[in-house]
């Protein structure tokens, strides 16, 4: 399961990596467009707000399992393998319940803006369909935060390794 997870994670940091090369291509043309003479790209503020929504919660379930996160080991470093695992355990299950948070409240506010009808400046497209793909990335992260959280928690009172850093098992 735990392979499913990370396949899946990859998949959506892959999905993120184009719509991020995506945004870098329409910024860069957009300011070539505006120091050429030939004008900037129509709403291209509108269309890099929307897709780094999207990228950024592209990029957290896979960055989760892979254990790419910072993390400042000096103040743990000195403790031991099971306070270790607890600790990891704890931070994994905060980081879950976060991420279920967020994918609620970009819900919320999905649901909000469709209702409202409200459109862009520019472009004129529904603000809602652009909350739509990051919600979508964000229960994905969610699902894999719980589904890891739980796996800390069953290392944690085992002892045994399931999920390493990098994802693998």
């Amino acid at each position: 399961m735990n392979h499913f997870f990370l396949g899946l994670s990859r998949l959506l940091a892959i999905a993120g990596g184009f719509v991020l090369s995506a945004l870098i291509l329409i910024v860069v043309v957009s300011i070539i467009g505006r120091e050429t003479g030939l004008g900037a790209i129509k709403g291209d503020y509108e269309l890099v707000e929307a897709g780094m929504a999207f990228a950024i919660f592209a990029f957290l379930p896979y960055a989760h399992m892979t254990g790419a996160h910072a993390t400042v080991d000096i103040f743990t470093d000195w403790l031991g393998d099971r306070a270790q695992r607890v600790l990891t355990m704890l931070i994994d299950v905060v980081f879950a319940v976060i991420l279920v948070i967020i994918a609620w409240k970009l819900y919320g506010g999905m649901e909000s803006k469709l209702a409202s009808g409200q459109t862009t400046l520019l472009l004129q497209f529904p603000v809602w369909w652009s909350y739509l793909p990051a919600f979508i990335a964000a229960v994905i992260g969610a699902v894999v935060g719980v589904w890891h959280a739980g796996v800390r928690i069953v290392e944690a009172f085992t002892d045994k390794t399931i999920a390493v850093e990098g994802g693998e098992a």
